[in-house]
């Protein structure tokens, strides 16, 4: 416990320097610590090294011989799961949140470092170190934009807490690990959320904007498996809308950055527990990655239902199709959007003959790596070769895509 005791707020948020500038750049938050060089070491968007970090976290690198771990990493079982008393104001059922309370009920971390709503726009995340389990609370949900969540990793330190949990998504958990021995923390919790396409708060709120005419009152935002998005309203007002029908097309060019487009961690693989919700089919789904990934699980004894995952439908054609559309918006050209009078029947059809599941889960992060691969070669071919890692190739081999000279290292062999 930190000398200072009782004095502590339960929800702390210092205010942290100007980030220095850098491309490609997501403020993880180490480049406006005060050592901010060391982004060269920790960035994932520089010079990755899965293969190495994951063997430092879990004991070994993916097995792509194991079933799943060349699309989701290393892991030792993977489930459904939902609370059996649902938490109000969470995202799903408020796993995540609910294992940050435990923790510190049960004493077994001084903090947890997490992202909670800035008083002044409660959809810009703001990271708070959080020292006493009621204070969660106040972290469930979903936000959207960016926030130096490791910059508090030194007030942390500063404070004396010496066993800390983070609740990150992958960029960030990429920067700790990578750091992690530097650190010097006594005990170290990592819970990771999948993160796919982050963007600016003030283009979060552009979106919102085409989705209702009155986009202040909307408290939720979900991108649902079953192919929807759920929407709910402060007066209690619920809406779903199909993806086909999304106003995507009327977003600027630039909405998604190149670093969200390039992304090759979908899944948060160096976290010890994994929660997200694409392999859940309408619940959670989560991956126990390592020995402390069971024991944030065991936090949840007698509060969780567990179920094996199931998996339906094929994802082959929808890859395929969304390859074709990356490969032209790469090149600049218009995307070919499905005809207006089809996407009323073809939004019924996904959820009952798409794929569904863990194949939903597949062919999401086979996305991913196509997109790595198109935009990067598109925009920042020098770093393909760097940036690039040996499985991500693999996944996108089945659809046609190879690296070309100068576009793999060396030591990927093939």
């Amino acid at each position: 416990m930190s000398p200072e005791g009782d004095l502590i707020p339960a929800l702390w948020s210092p205010a942290v320097r100007k980030a220095e500038h850098r491309d490609l750049c997501t403020d993880c938050g180490i480049s406006c610590s005060d050592q901010p060089k060391r982004c060269g070491q920790a960035c994932q968007f520089i010079a990755p090294d899965y293969p190495r970090l994951e063997a430092q976290v879990h004991g070994r690198a993916r097995d792509p011989g194991r079933p799943d771990e060349l699309h989701f990493g290393p892991y030792r079982r993977m489930l459904r799961a939902a609370l059996r008393q649902p938490r109000p104001g969470a995202q799903w059922t408020g796993i995540a949140t609910r294992i940050g309370e435990r923790l510190l009920e049960q004493g077994t971390v001084d903090a947890v470092l997490t992202m909670a709503p800035d008083p002044e726009d409660s959809w810009r995340p703001r990271p708070v170190l959080v020292t006493r389990p009621e204070a969660m609370a106040q972290c469930r949900g979903m936000r959207m934009g960016y926030a130096p969540l490791l910059a508090l990793l030194e007030p942390a330190k500063a404070r004396g807490y010496r066993r800390l949990a983070v609740i990150g998504i992958p960029c960030q958990v990429y920067a700790l690990r990578a750091l992690e021995a530097e650190l010097g923390f006594d005990r170290l919790y990592v819970l990771g959320t999948p993160c796919s396409d982050n963007t600016t708060t003030e283009n979060f709120h552009r979106f919102l904007s085409l989705l209702s005419d009155r986009p202040e009152t909307i408290t939720y935002l979900e991108f649902r498996p079953d192919y929807h998005v759920e929407l709910r309203f402060s007066d209690g007002a619920k809406r779903e809308i199909p993806f086909l029908q999304l106003p995507i097309s009327k977003l600027p060019s630039d909405f998604f950055p190149l670093t969200c487009r390039t992304c090759v961690d979908y899944t948060n693989v160096l976290a010890d527990l994994t929660v997200g919700y694409m392999g859940g089919e309408g619940e959670q789904w989560l991956l126990v990655r390592n020995r402390r990934g069971e024991e944030l699980l065991d936090c949840l004894a007698g509060e969780v239902t567990l179920s094996e995952p199931g998996s339906a439908g094929k994802r082959a054609g929808p890859v395929k199709g969304f390859l074709k559309n990356t490969l032209r918006a790469a090149g600049g050209l218009p995307l070919r959007g499905t005809p207006n009078w089809l996407r009323p029947l073809v939004a019924k059809l996904m959820p009952r003959i798409g794929p569904r599941g863990l194949e939903f889960a597949r062919a999401r992060v086979e996305m991913k790596a196509i997109e790595t691969v198109a935009h990067l070669r598109r925009r920042e071919p020098r770093r393909m070769k760097s940036m690039i890692p040996d499985h991500v190739w693999k996944l996108v081999e089945p659809y046609g895509l190879r690296p070309e000279e100068g576009e793999r290292h060396r030591s990927d062999g093939d």
